[in-house]
């Protein structure tokens, strides 16, 4: 099926071209990072974790997203999901190159890396969540390219890979949840220490992961004429409103918490993100309010059926309620966590631009990723369909 790669229109390769140029670039960039140093970024002493370390949170869920196909198909036999069900495993399989190259570029000194492999810490959360997600990447491999080749020559796929796939199901759940606990675990950071991070983390993971798959359906349809099946978006979207809903309800849960608590570690940090402090950080509330704003906004959209029916209201819902997430989850996250500190400082932080241009050849990285891994599935859909003909 690698003859695929090379099978597409003059759009598609410029596309590949601006992808690698854009890649080169940003590589310029990190390897000015790896020369000098962390000190190109806005990161410091007191704020350790920043842009990197917040995409590779989002895109870990990206990835366990990919499972809202798999566990109604697989589970409940639902064959609505069969036609685009490889697109959401390949963008799994793109999500978790973004998460380890984010975790590379973190490190300062990619060789540090090993150090986790050559010596492995059952204490370590970061030992486990590089484990899980090597399997996740691992199985969303063989199983996505399994089955897609069993569906180009139009037979069962093999037996042995139907385990496989009840083991990515629950490995999908893993990834996130693990994840959560590098966060949750922490005791000196009061807005990550609360014990429905995980849920929280796996909430925000299967709205906004099948939002941005069918965000690039309905790119892939109006570019190629591919359709994944109303009945499937129909499902799907009606999954996405379940999540955020749920998202949204644990949110405020911790809201409640913190303030009628009153415990003062619990409410700084909420405060800060929405109102700053003494003119420390004043954009992150606008960001915030923001978020707050495109997540009622998406919601309001997304819950009558009507509404979320709409083909024009739809991908204005999915939009907002994307950059609602990665805003929670990415910027708000890590600026409360760290946002007082232990001792009750404030430290500003906020990404340089070099910072911005790494993240950036990062996203090159996995948007190739994608593009190479859907172009072969779309064409193996194309053959099987132009056969049937």
């Amino acid at each position: 099926m690698l003859e695929k790669l090379l099978d597409g229109p003059k759009t598609y390769y410029m596309w590949l071209i601006f992808l690698l140029v854009l890649i080169a670039g940003c590589g310029l960039v990190y390897l000015d990072q790896l020369q000098n140093g962390l000190s190109v970024t806005g990161l410091s002493r007191d704020v350790s974790w920043g842009l990197y370390i917040s995409q590779f949170t989002y895109f870990v869920g990206v990835a366990a997203s990919a499972v809202m196909l798999v566990l109604p198909t697989y589970f409940h036999h639902y064959k609505k999901f069969k036609r685009m069900i490889i697109f959401g495993e390949f963008m799994a399989v793109a999500a978790v190159v973004m998460c380890a190259l984010f975790i590379v570029v973190d490190l300062g000194q990619p060789q540090r890396m090993l150090n986790v492999m050559l010596h492995p810490s059952p204490h370590s959360v970061m030992f486990y969540d590089m484990m899980v997600l090597i399997g996740y990447l691992g199985l969303n491999i063989i199983i996505g390219w399994v089955t897609l080749e069993a569906e180009r020559h139009e037979i069962e796929p093999p037996k042995w890979i139907k385990p496989l796939i009840y083991i990515s199901i629950l490995w999908a759940f893993s990834i996130h949840t693990v994840t959560a606990f590098l966060y949750a675990g922490i005791p000196g950071r009061h807005y990550w220490l609360t014990a429905i991070m995980a849920a929280r983390f796996l909430s925000s993971a299967f709205c906004s992961g099948p939002a941005i798959l069918l965000l690039l359906m309905m790119v892939l349809r109006r570019l190629t004429g591919f359709e994944p099946g109303k009945e499937a978006v129909k499902t799907l979207t009606t999954i996405i409103v379940y999540a955020m809903c749920i998202n949204v309800f644990f949110y405020l849960l911790e809201i409640f918490t913190a303030f009628y608590s009153g415990i003062p570690g619990h409410e700084e940090p909420i405060h800060f993100l929405f109102f700053g402090h003494e003119g420390h950080l004043p954009w992150v509330s606008y960001w915030m309010w923001g978020a707050v704003i495109m997540a009622f906004a998406s919601l309001a959209l997304l819950i009558p059926p009507k509404l979320r029916e709409n083909p024009c209201l739809l991908p204005i819902a999915l939009i907002m309620l994307v950059l609602a997430s990665w805003i929670d989850k990415g910027l708000g996250l890590l600026v409360a966590g760290f946002t007082p500190n232990m001792f009750e400082a404030f430290t500003p932080y906020m990404p340089s631009a070099k910072e911005i241009a790494v993240a950036l050849g990062v996203y090159g990285v996995g948007a190739l990723v994608l593009s190479l891994l859907w172009r072969v599935a779309l064409g193996v859909k194309m053959e099987v369909n132009h056969m049937h003909d």
